[in-house]
């Protein structure tokens, strides 16, 4: 075992001469080799702070000398492996200092600073920094100052409670699914994009990416649209640019006020977040500013009071006095100032009430706010136990009164609480800034959604408690001299409220300009949307400009609606999937228990991940099942576009995990019962051809494949390569890349595999026994017929077919054959008119009928119309077969044209006797090849052998000789001794009885002699070819051949395809010579033919 010695080193000055400093034998420390080579690889490598470059190099420097390298070390048994796994130690030394900044502001301040900070900066935010206060910032905002209060007057302390429980309980089931996401690994850019994408796949994650985009997107428009409500309601006098209307006040305003933040996020990003703990700030004031007046509310009532005309709410922003005196007050109503004017019946019959908006915490209050006031559009809002006095209304006076803007109902108000839940992925969003993401994640999230989810519950109560009704349910808070209503409860002013909630509505809208083009950014630059490629791009500090300018044209269109309570729904739909498809991703890896599902977070569950998924899926639906129909259309049309456009990514997403289970178990029940005849589909094996650059050699093969196909069931394309795996693994991979691009190409669905083998009969053995697993084995072999056998001398070309042919019919699998394969009509070709004909000669199992059928639907073929034809002998009748064939087809639902071909027994005629002749003697003349081939290599081998012994007899009989013969004949001599009896046998053996002992003698041997009678057997095979006769059983064969091809060419010479029974190859393999013959002679004259040889089972059935 070896032994390390430490020895401490001491650094000098000059690191050249470290080593002389250090002493000629003193130990240097590894540490200090690394470095100095680190050092010298910086130097030379002008790339070398390119991070993709020093991801891709090696720990240890290739370009060193490696035997110089690892000279002396412990390490030498591992030292040719170090390129591709390095030492552990340079490992972790690499690990330690990997950091994971997310593409995102800080990098963006940098560049803008324009100073450059340490390569590498340790993280060191904690839980409430980090995680904590920014999903506190991000949960709590515009609904809470805005419109919560309306939402409690309007569903009622009970209502209100159910609306915020389910919110915020699925907000913390979806944070409890996160934390186990975000624990199982390091999350960089892209927050819970990156999460739902590495867990669910790219379709998913690019599809709900792109929803958590928008949803982001719509967010700042919702931000934007509460901002210009406080200027214009409350900060700013009622002045409106535009006349007509609130809406246009919005629009206009809203348009300015994006452009401003988005100038803003485009010039300075630092600021936005220098900026962040001032608006975070103004939240926590607000808050706490509304505690404070709950509190004073109880002990002093405040001095907002409501004026109340028979039980309607007046709007008092236009009188000071609640009165009928009050000169305003008189004037809303009342035709003049005088006491004889003509008034509003209502306000003639009528008292006023004035009563304190906040009298405290009183029964009677909660009573009268504990359950729910939904009303239609327009609707004056009353008072229920104040009596009035009904008059006929005066569409004119109910301007005066305050109103509901909107038909209200309890799920309307879900949809529009939603977006105050929303946020909790700011803490995730941030992991590379987290000293230790693994525990603040979890923490910070889980504690920031149990804190803001006590404000509002108890903000409920406390507006329920506190605030009159009539009150609660004014919007826009016309009631309070046009005041938020929360604001009536702050102490110690109501602008405590105004100007925390402008600020906190702004950092929000600043926040969403920030992040959400960052988020598009990442989901561009993962390129699996190829349309979303140019926004990858940016300035040269890497800031999203692109992605910015589309996020404005977006935040726009939300802007363009001017309401907040129609945008909201939309905003609650996309983040709604957000969280459904994080909740999705945690229960699937949870129930997979794959091998990395490791999360450091343990207090989770699958059950509660599937709750939360489904509480997400009901709140879509329950907020408005017309937006959650949209947005599951929109992230539908992403994810299929992604499926067939987008590029190829192995994330080991759970999904992926997901398919092999299924399939696994859809394999295993497949093979528990064997298939049944109505469920049989041809499963194809298709043996392809590579040329000598790896390319198909027929791609027509796959067109057709596709076209019996038409994308159902197996298909398996294969192909063989001679040699062996070592030496030709590279091709062969560079050949299943090929496939799979031709079969793209020729819109192919299947697999493909390409196999090295020692000869290729070996390798379509090996496929025909062993391609597919378990129950999705292929069941038919598709392949091409060997056009150039008869050019071929050798016969390999040949036997290679019918050993195919023997395999299939063993293995009980059927067999296809295509004649002319490129000649086959491609996929996108149409067959406007033309005929299958099918030669149904011997029943196969139904697969001649078949395969007709499935070839029309395709659009290749849709328009060719059946044929079949059968044969009839002497004694059959052919009228009764073709009616029995008729009704077969009929119960077989198969529309064809039927006709039988009655073939008389006839006397052979001279040209068959003669073609049997000539194939005969072909095959006879290419065996006396083959053997003269054979004889003559066994031949030259004995020369060969006889050559070495003579030339080793000499090396020993030299050993006593002269110095001058004293050495060893060279190699090179004894080669050209072999080449000159190769190639001179004759004359070798003429001068073999004269040579000297030198020389190489020739003497008759056992091999020799049998070589010799072999060779007089030859002249005599030749001599008597001329004089054979024909073999009787061939002439029958041949006979049958010519007389059936002489039928089939006359019925179907201008059929866009023939099918025909395909004979079998004989038993006896003496007969395989003449067996490919046979079959041309059956082929000669059609152009496409297919050769269908049956598997040996029925594969169609007349039963439903």
């Amino acid at each position: 075992m070896p032994t390390f010695t430490v020895v401490p080193v001491e650094d000098v000055e000059d690191g050249s001469n470290s080593g002389a400093a250090a002493g000629g034998n003193r130990p240097i420390s590894l540490g200090k080799i690394f470095s100095e080579e680190q050092e010298a690889d910086s130097a030379e490598d002008p790339f070398s702070g390119d991070d993709n470059r020093r991801e891709s190099s090696a720990f240890i420097n290739p370009d060193m000398d490696t035997e110089t390298y690892y000279e002396g070390k412990n390490m030498a048994l591992f030292e040719e492996e170090m390129d591709s796994t390095p030492m552990v130690s340079s490992f972790l030394n690499k690990l330690a200092n990997y950091t994971n900044l997310t593409q995102g502001v800080r990098e963006h301040e940098e560049a803008e600073d324009g100073v450059r900070r340490a390569a590498v900066m340790v993280p060191h935010m904690g839980t409430f920094i980090g995680v904590y206060l920014p999903c506190m910032q991000n949960i709590l905002g515009v609904i809470l100052f805005l419109r919560l209060t309306w939402i409690v007057g309007t569903a009622g302390i009970l209502g209100s409670f159910a609306i915020v429980s389910m919110c915020c309980i699925c907000t913390l089931l979806t944070a409890i699914s996160m934390s186990a996401i975000a624990t199982n690994g390091v999350v960089p850019a892209g927050g819970s994009y990156y999460m739902i994408s590495r867990s669910l796949g790219p379709e998913f994650g690019g599809a709900v990416g792109l929803c958590l985009y928008l949803g982001t997107t719509f967010a700042g428009s919702l931000y934007i649209l509460g901002t210009i409500e406080i200027l214009l309601l409350y900060i700013i006098p009622p002045e409106k640019v535009v006349k007509e209307t609130t809406a246009n006040d919005m629009r206009i305003y809203g348009t300015c006020c994006l452009l401003l933040m988005a100038l803003v996020v485009f010039v300075g990003v630092k600021y936005v977040n220098k900026l962040a703990l001032v608006f975070l700030s103004c939240v926590v004031l607000s808050i706490m500013a509304t505690y404070a007046g709950a509190i004073k509310t109880a002990i002093k009532p405040s001095n907002f009071s409501v004026c109340l005309l028979g039980n309607r709410t007046l709007k008092n922003e236009m009188f000071e006095k609640c009165a009928k005196t009050d000169v305003e007050l008189w004037n809303l109503f009342c035709d003049s100032p005088y006491l004889n004017a003509t008034c509003d019946e209502y306000f003639a019959l009528n008292n006023l009430t004035e009563i304190q908006a906040t009298p405290g915490v009183l029964g009677e209050v909660i009573n009268d706010n504990l359950w729910g006031n939904y009303g239609p559009d327009n609707m004056v809002i009353e008072r229920k136990n104040l009596s009035s006095v009904p008059a006929e209304a005066n569409n004119d006076k109910l301007k005066n009164y305050v109103f509901n803007d909107w038909a209200t109902y309890f799920t309307l108000l879900v949809g529009i609480y939603f977006p105050s839940v929303t946020g909790i992925m700011a803490g995730s969003n941030r992991s590379g800034d987290l000293r230790d993401a693994q525990r603040s994640i979890p923490i910070g999230t889980i504690l920031a959604i149990l804190t803001t989810s006590f404000i509002y519950i108890s903000f409920v109560v406390l507006f329920g408690a506190c605030i009159e009704g009539v009150v609660l349910r004014d919007k826009f808070g016309f009631s309070v001299k046009t005041k938020p209503v929360i604001s009536i409860l702050a102490w110690p002013s109501p602008w405590v409220i105004v100007i925390g909630s402008f600020f906190s509505c702004c950092g929000a809208g600043l926040q969403s300009l920030t992040g959400a083009p960052r988020l598009l950014q990442a989901i561009a630059r993962d390129g699996i949307i190829p349309f979303l490629q140019v926004f990858g791009h940016g300035k040269a500090n890497g800031e999203p400009t692109w992605a910015l300018l589309l996020t404005v044209g977006i935040c726009e269109i939300g802007i363009l609606i001017a309401s907040l309570d129609h945008v909201a729904p939309i905003l609650s739909m996309f983040f709604l999937m957000c969280y459904l498809f994080v909740n999705l991703a945690c229960a699937v890896q949870t129930l997979l228990c794959t091998p990395n599902w490791r999360p450091r977070f343990k207090f989770y569950h699958w059950t509660l991940s599937f709750l939360g998924m489904s509480l997400c899926l009901s709140l879509m639906f329950i907020s408005s099942w017309i937006y959650a129909l949209v947005v599951i259309v929109i992230a539908g049309c992403i994810y299929k576009y992604i499926e067939y456009k987008g590029a190829v990514k192995e994330w080991g997403d759970g999904i992926r995990g997901l398919s092999l289970n299924a399939a696994r178990y859809a394999l295993i029940r497949l093979e528990e019962a064997p298939l049944h005849t109505k469920n049989w589909r041809p499963q194809l094996l298709v043996l392809c051809k590579l040329n000598s650059d790896l390319e198909v050699t027929h791609p027509r093969l796959l067109s057709f494949a596709t076209q019996l196909k038409a994308g159902k069931g197996l298909t398996i394309v294969c192909s063989v390569l001679e040699g062996t795996y070592m030496t030709r693994g590279d091709e062969a991979k560079k050949g299943e890349q090929n496939l799979k691009a031709a079969m793209a190409a020729e819109k192919t669905k299947g697999f493909s595999h390409v196999v090295v083998s020692s000869s290729l009969r070996d390798g379509f053995s090996i496929l025909i026994q062993s391609a597919g697993l378990g129950g999705m084995k292929h069941n038919a072999v598709l392949m091409a017929w060997p056009t150039g056998w008869k050019q071929d001398r050798d016969s390999s070309v040949r036997r290679n077919f019918i050993e195919t042919v023997r395999e299939t019919t063993s293995a009980h699998q059927a067999l296809l054959v295509a004649k002319n394969i490129d000649h086959f009509p491609a996929n996108q070709e149409r067959l406007k008119e033309g005929t299958v004909d099918v030669w149904w000669i011997v029943h196969d199992g139904g697969l001649l009928m078949l395969l007709p059928f499935l070839l029309s639907q395709h659009k290749v073929w849709r328009k060719c119309k059946m044929r079949i034809f059968t044969v009839a002998q002497m004694d059959d009748n052919s009228i009764q077969m073709k009616k029995d064939l008729q009704m077969f087809l009929y119960q077989l639902r198969l529309n064809a044209v039927v006709e039988v071909v009655e073939m008389h027994d006839s006397d052979i005629s001279a040209f068959t006797y003669e073609k049997t002749l000539v194939m005969e003697q072909r095959s006879q003349m290419l065996k006396q090849m083959q053997l003269s081939r054979t004889e003559r290599e066994r031949e030259i081998q004995s020369i060969t052998d006889v050559s070495r012994a003579s030339i080793k007899r000499k090396k020993c009989s030299s050993a006593d000789a002269p110095p001058l013969y004293s050495q060893c004949i060279p190699e090179d001599e004894a080669q050209l001794i072999h080449d000159r009896n190769t190639a001179s046998h004759s004359a070798a053996n003429d001068k073999a009885a004269g040579a000297t002992s030198d020389r190489v003698h020739m003497t008759w041997t056992k091999d020799k002699l049998q070589n010799e009678r072999n060779k007089h057997k030859e002249n005599m095979a030749v001599k008597d070819m001329f004089n054979m006769k024909p073999n009787h059983s061939n002439v029958r064969r041949m006979h049958t051949a010519v007389k059936l091809n002489e039928v089939v060419v006359k019925k179907s010479c201008n059929s866009e395809l023939v099918l025909l029974n395909m004979p079998g190859p004989p038993k006896n393999k003496k007969g395989d010579d003449n067996y490919m013959e046979f079959l041309e002679v059956l082929m000669e004259g059609l152009d496409r033919v297919l050769l269908v040889r049956g598997g040996g089972r029925e594969v169609i059935t007349i039963y439903s």
